[in-house]
């Protein structure tokens, strides 16, 4: 019978799995979860395939702290063990493949993807904790290389891929409300005038008023912070009534959209990942 308290060996042996996991994600190559989760229960203590999915979330969120991409579908769980960030610590230093496959996987070109119904792609924001963000913060206690969730989000491929995407979003959405001739206004601000103005579309609502578009992409999952410019973040105040900040995520291969109205600094909650200093 398990006990509530897990061992070492336990959290390693799960670890190791989900990096496992991880690797193939991060790699493009098919994995079976189901079948990966029955096999590491064979190894524990008893443990039950709900406390194994449990842990996994935690280590969903450990990496995600430090980041790090997670696998989508294990959402995050913040309450994890020191032992879990321990353990990970171990691991990552020990080198393999990881590094070299998250840095690609940032890094690598992106195109427009195609759906079926582009409409569909909008859902609901997701609940997050009302807690600080420690993405940039802790990711040197897990021996990282890099921070590969900013990278990603340094990746010019994939933000352009994501523009032209909500480009054709916006499009498809007037035309929805019969606005076929706002439709074909609906302008690709930062190519047109470039990356100063604060937003990337300027777009438009039903009855014609202007809607300015920031649009943040991601390949991973949806719990997967963003990052935002002071001059975004300006721009959004100004603009606050008709600012929306549109963030695409699971980008690869099925696009999923949820918006966020106003102000970032309202609709997000903000964490300092950089500072300008200079000496005293």
């Amino acid at each position: 019978m398990a006990t509530n308290h897990w061992t070492r060996f336990e959290v390693e042996a799960t670890v190791d799995d989900y990096l496992s996991m991880l690797a193939s994600e991060l790699a493009g190559t098919p994995y079976n979860k189901t079948a990966h989760r029955r096999a590491l229960k064979q190894k524990l203590n008893g443990r039950s395939e709900q406390s194994i999915e449990f842990k996994h979330a935690n280590l969903s969120a450990a990496l995600l702290d430090a980041g790090y991409p997670y696998i989508p579908g294990y959402k995050p769980r913040t309450n994890y063990q020191q032992l879990v960030v321990d353990v990970l610590a171990d691991r990552i230093a020990q080198g393999g493949p990881l590094h070299a496959l998250a840095a690609s996987d940032a890094e690598r070109p992106m195109a427009v993807p195609e759906v079926d119904d582009i409409l569909a792609v909008l859902t609901a924001k997701p609940t997050v904790p009302d807690r600080p963000l420690h993405v940039a913060e802790r990711a040197p206690a897990m021996g990282l290389q890099a921070n590969y969730i900013e990278r990603e989000a340094r990746n010019r491929s994939l933000g352009l891929a994501g523009e032209l995407f909500a480009i054709n979003y916006e499009r498809a959405r007037l035309c929805a409300v019969g606005q076929e001739t706002l439709a074909a206004k609906v302008e690709h601000t930062s190519q047109v005038r470039g990356d100063h103005e604060g937003f990337d579309i300027l777009s438009f609502d039903a009855t014609g008023r202007e809607r300015f578009i920031e649009v943040k992409t991601t390949k991973y999952g949806i719990d997967t912070p963003f990052f935002v410019t002071r001059n975004e973040v300006s721009t959004s105040d100004l603009l606050a009534h008709s600012y929306h900040l549109y963030r695409l995520y699971g980008f690869r291969a099925a696009p999923r959209l949820y918006t966020l109205p106003g102000a970032i600094g309202t609709s997000c909650l903000l964490s300092a990942a950089t500072f300008v200093a200079l000496p005293r």
